[in-house]
């Protein structure tokens, strides 16, 4: 049987469905309950990763120091991970987190602009942190090009590297022919990380898994933007009866996830019209309560608004287009 390690973004990736507001206590009892159940890597954090808190992106309840200092204090088997995205996070970000006994950092960048987390992934390598490096909007590159793409990573130093359906765009056959592409491309581990906009986050896991990948994400309850994360509690037994190992004791997850669904979300993910809409659009799922906002303000619909963006191939960071389409979409509904 093949192991999967599993690492959970529930405390960072969870952070946009509540825009960015989990709190200490949160943070602290998510952190034991994951912990006490085996996850390998709890990611905590601003849903954009390190040094994001912002009027932009939203402010976050807490600092990025006290929820490093306080998931750190929490864990006792866990590594601590967290997420980086260059532009939001610096240098400094990353050696504060060091210092705070990150054992994980993930460097994310646009699929087909690599070169841009070179210098951090030598950084982290440096400071003897592991380093991974993920690709977002993975669908808008071909298997072709990301397995490219892996291959620099791995030569500025990442000790593995994968992609993030960061739309939910993707259907298990998509998701099978880049993750076979890239675990060949490859000689460090694979990450798969889902969005469930189509409803397939568990099975586009399962396919990235059998294509070979060897990390993949789930958060508890799906928490995360849109219609959620790949769910936890389903993904790992599901990836038991399929073959594969985790370590994970599945009654302590399932208290993580009553403990989550409890604590830190007013209610769990659903797969909802917009959802489905920006998954088919291919927009990054975060994007979901500025377009709400801004469409409600401007009276114009919400789906034009997502399909806009995705003929637009908007990115996460470009938060202020929504403003702008959403305006010129009120000037044709008013000429």
């Amino acid at each position: 049987m093949s192991a999967v390690v599993i690492h959970d973004p529930t405390l960072r990736d969870g952070q946009h469905a509540v825009r960015h507001q989990l709190g200490v206590a949160a943070l602290r009892g998510y952190a034991q309950a994951a912990d006490a159940a085996g996850v390998p890597v709890v990611e905590v954090g601003h849903g954009n990763g390190l040094g994001a808190s912002s009027l932009q992106a939203g402010r976050a309840a807490v600092s990025d120091d006290v929820m490093l200092s306080t998931v750190r204090e929490a864990l006792s088997t866990s590594r601590m991970g967290v997420f980086m995205l260059p532009g939001w996070g610096t240098s400094d970000e990353l050696r504060k987190a060091v210092a705070h006994g990150t054992d994980v950092v993930r460097v994310g960048v646009h699929c087909t602009e690599t070169s841009l987390a070179e210098r951090h992934l030598e950084f982290l390598r440096e400071q003897e942190t592991e380093a991974h490096c993920v690709l977002l909007m993975s669908h808008m590159a071909t298997p072709e090009e990301l397995a490219e793409h892996a291959a620099s990573a791995v030569g500025y130093g990442a000790q593995a590297v994968g992609i993030m359906d960061s739309a939910g765009h993707f259907l298990p056959g998509d998701v099978g022919e880049r993750i076979g592409a890239m675990a060949a491309a490859v000689d460090v581990p694979v990450i798969f990380h889902g969005h469930n906009n189509l409803g397939m986050a568990v099975a586009n896991s399962v396919a990235a898994a059998e294509a070979g990948a060897r990390i993949i994400d789930g958060c508890a309850r799906g928490f995360g933007a849109g219609a959620g994360n790949t769910q936890l509690e389903v993904l790992v037994p599901v990836l038991e009866r399929t073959g594969f190992t985790t370590g994970i004791d599945l009654y302590a997850l399932l208290d993580a996830a009553e403990f989550a669904e409890r604590e830190l979300m007013p209610a769990p993910p659903v797969t909802g019209s917009l959802s489905i809409v920006s998954g088919l659009a291919g927009v990054f799922s975060g994007f979901k309560h500025q377009v709400l906002d801004h469409s409600a303000r401007a009276g114009v619909d919400p789906r034009d608004v997502f399909f806009e963006l995705g003929r637009r191939q908007a990115i996460a960071g470009q938060e202020d287009l929504i403003r702008d389409v959403v305006a010129e979409l009120s000037e044709k509904a008013g000429a």
